[in-house]
């Protein structure tokens, strides 16, 4: 089975677009006992509309559309590498970041802040990503397992010749910039 890492729309089209390069996870109230981790280095983005307000992000368009229901065609367009992960407990440091994605100050103070599921007030999970779209959008039924406060669900599986002709958006040279800043942020 193939992993789905559920994110805003609005934020997987950022992404995507390479407009934000990391993710900022504290984790959802199905995250287990355990709480969130980047288990994944490398997922499909999985387009949600759950809590996906605009008064949270800096920009892009926020969908006012609901979450999905069980039934609808979902469209998956974009593969993603972790190519590191770290929890991150300076709050300097988080609010340094604030270049690489489309949150607010506010969004991303309020999961640091948050306190639960195994992770501490003033933390937060900090990972980049290497986004590639994919050149034909996958599509499937959405299921009600994929519902939920939860960041990772079991998909099934991707169609024979997925990765063939995707294309990341940002090339290597303006990608390895990019880890070097954001690295240089977090030491």
């Amino acid at each position: 089975m193939a992993k789905g890492f559920k994110e805003w729309e609005v934020v997987c089209e950022a992404l995507a677009a390479g407009r934000q390069s990391i993710i900022l996870r504290k984790g959802g109230i199905h995250e287990g006992r355990e709480g969130f981790a980047f288990g994944e280095e490398s997922f499909f983005l999985f387009p949600t509309r759950f809590h996906n307000q605009a008064a949270q992000v800096r920009e892009g368009v926020a969908s006012d559309k609901p979450e999905w229901q069980v039934g609808e065609e979902v469209a998956v367009t974009h593969q993603a590498e972790a190519l590191w992960a770290r929890t991150v407990t300076d709050w300097g440091r988080v609010a340094a970041l604030e270049p690489f994605h489309i949150w607010t100050e506010e969004t991303v103070r309020q999961r640091f802040d948050w306190e639960g599921r195994g992770m501490d007030s003033g933390s937060i999970h900090v990972a980049l990503v290497r986004v590639r779209r994919l050149a034909e959008p996958w599509r499937f039924p959405y299921e009600k397992k994929y519902g939920g406060c939860r960041s990772w669900v079991d998909l099934p599986d991707p169609p024979e010749g997925w990765d063939e002709g995707a294309v990341y958006p940002l090339g290597d040279d303006a990608f390895a910039t990019l880890d070097d800043k954001i690295s240089a942020l977090l030491a």
